[in-house]
């Protein structure tokens, strides 16, 4: 590598396993990299392996990409990738920020950096190993066993901005796009191939990627249709047969009307090769088009034969016009499904208003359901009529105050399953019948739990059925706070169709969020059954956000199951559980 004489002002803390410079050629690494024309804006790579930085390294400069620098954070006893991240958010010669990090030691200071790059326009790609980890205990409630850390680090650090890629070969294609290309526009990828077959393929792949192709016609689509032969029908993806062998200036034409419609993000145009006569003839008209028309939205060209040979000059032309070539559509296809993801997230919220609920402060541990309700009735969330009642006689007397039929619900902050202690009895339709259950659930309770002393039986008004979901909150200790809502009842583990949430979510967003649940179908009225209140979810779960917002001691709240009634009837709360971190007040 070129050396120098002058070493660029570093981050704080300086403590690095492998740092190159390649801004002002200083290679602090035993690893021997390519020389490169630095450009002036570049790719920066921030990873704790030092061995993937570099191979990260090869493969970008391979593609005629500019360095800027290449950190590796070693065990970041000194600094770690949230300073390097900082850093580069300041940097005039760092446009785009390549990470590989298997944790983030400091989760708040790298989402506030990552923000920070984002304002400042510059895009962040992170490849994180480790989904497949055993994650940490999980809590007593459901929510913690079905929010994992990774999860909940992938939710907010998306929502911070940051581009996720799933593969080190995807890392590399995603900053590529990010580097040469202008921002993905609204709308989907148009897809220009030459092949019947091609066209099934990228169909399949863009359904499995669920990335939506945006359908188009002969009658919506003027211009293409007239750049077309009468005999090449308009369509999405666009199969061009091997006329453009015999009028080349189709393609030119082709490109210049997908260009000009509004529908599509970007353009992904897959071209046989098979030899250099052939590319010679199909080549020139893309570079023509793409030259000419200096595009305001990505265009990517992928080879459908890797291995057809006389493309390098034509590959070095497309780079240099800032066009990304790939030897695969089907990588070039992942990377736009990675980067239309991160196009759609909703950024956070810069105000988050809170909630805070009088007397939880006094509160140690699990708080009963008695207690939780209580609590959580301060913030409006809907629950059933109910008593607490210390002995049968009361237990009847509530229940006749209530109307039949009622539940009776051991309570004790030491049982937060009650059911499975047989804690809880469904359909008491009498004072007979409360009496007799009283009885037989202290028997369940006590042979279940020998010597757990009760608070007292919670007795509830029996609700309407309605479908069941189950909604929660977590306050990692990492990440901050979280949501998480979906169908419930039993299988709620089993099924784990769930979605996690951001706490600051508006009232249509997290109806959004729920129509992308596997079972939405069930919230529209399945099979004749009646429409659900999908909009007292939405207002009950963003009420939760505002508790979680102002109450940080809150380390889980969990409600299951939540019964959603019928469109205008509401929804309701029918069990809640508060986990606390900390002492009390």
């Amino acid at each position: 590598m070129p050396t120098s004489t002058r070493l660029r002002a570093s981050p704080p803390k300086a403590a690095w396993w492998c740092l190159v410079n390649f801004v002002d050629g200083i290679p602090l690494t035993f690893v021997e990299l390519p020389e490169q024309t630095v450009p002036a804006k570049g790719i920066a790579i921030v990873s704790q392996s030092g061995a993937m930085a570099a191979v990260l390294a090869v493969t970008l400069l391979s593609r005629a990409l500019g360095l800027s620098y290449s950190v590796s954070t070693g065990n970041e006893a000194a600094s770690g990738v949230e300073d390097y991240v900082d850093w580069l958010v300041d940097d005039p010669h760092t446009r785009t920020i390549g990470m590989i990090v298997e944790q983030f030691r400091n989760p708040r200071r790298f989402l506030a950096a990552a923000a920070r790059a984002g304002a400042a326009g510059k895009r962040i790609v992170l490849l994180h190993p480790g989904k497949s980890s055993a994650a940490r205990e999980s809590a007593a409630t459901h929510t913690g066993a079905m929010a994992g850390d990774y999860q909940v680090m992938r939710l907010l650090v998306a929502r911070a901005g940051v581009i996720f890629a799933e593969t080190l070969e995807e890392l590399g294609d995603v900053v590529e796009i990010v580097q040469r290309c202008p921002e993905l526009q609204p709308g989907g990828p148009a897809i220009l191939g030459e092949s019947g077959a091609f066209k099934a393929l990228m169909l399949d792949l863009a359904e499995t990627l669920e990335l939506p192709l945006p359908a188009i016609g002969d009658a919506d689509s003027p211009a293409l249709r007239a750049a077309l032969p009468p005999f090449v029908g308009v369509s999405n993806p666009l199969d061009l047969t091997a006329q453009g062998l015999v009028e080349p200036d189709m393609y030119t034409r082709t490109l210049h009307a997908l260009l000009g419609d509004a529908r599509f993000s970007c353009i992904l145009a897959g071209l046989i090769q098979t030899d250099r006569s052939t590319c010679d003839i199909k080549f020139p008209p893309v570079l023509r088009a793409v030259t000419t028309e200096c595009p305001a939205k990505p265009v990517i060209v992928a080879g459908l034969d890797e291995g057809a040979t006389g493309t390098e000059d034509y590959v070095s032309a497309l780079r240099a016009a800032g066009i990304p070539y790939f030897p695969s559509s089907e990588r070039a296809l992942r990377a736009l499904a990675r980067l239309t993801v991160a196009r759609d997230v909703v950024p956070a919220s810069s105000m988050s208003e809170s909630l805070n609920l009088e007397g939880l402060a006094a509160m140690d541990g699990i708080v009963p359901e008695y207690r939780a309700k209580e609590l959580l009735a301060q913030a409006g969330l809907p629950f059933p009529k109910g008593r607490l009642a210390r002995s049968a006689q009361e237990a009847q007397e509530a229940a006749d105050a209530l109307g039949y039929p009622v539940v009776l619900k051991a309570q004790a902050a030491d049982l937060p399953h009650k059911s499975d202690a047989g804690g809880v009895i469904l359909g008491l339709g009498d004072r007979t019948a409360v009496a007799t259950a009283w009885d037989q659930l202290h028997a369940n309770v006590a042979n279940a739990r020998p010597g757990l002393l009760l608070d007292g039986v919670l007795v509830e008004a029996m609700g309407a059925r309605g479908v069941e979901l189950i909604i929660g909150a977590r306050n990692d200790p990492d990440w901050g706070p979280v949501l998480l809502a979906g169908l419930g009842g039993v299988q709620a583990e089993l099924l784990q169709d769930v979605r996690l949430l951001p706490h600051d979510l508006s009232e249509a967003e997290i109806a959004a969020e729920l129509g992308r649940l596997r079972g939405a179908a069930l919230l529209h009225g399945y099979r004749g059954a009646p429409a659900c209140d999908i909009a007292a979810a939405a207002a009950l779960i963003a009420k939760l956000g505002r508790v979680m917002a102002g109450e940080p001691r809150i380390a889980e709240i969990d409600l299951n199951p939540v019964i959603l009634l019928p469109r205008g009837q509401g929804v309701v709360v029918l069990d809640a559980l508060i986990r606390l971190t900390g002492q009390g007040a």
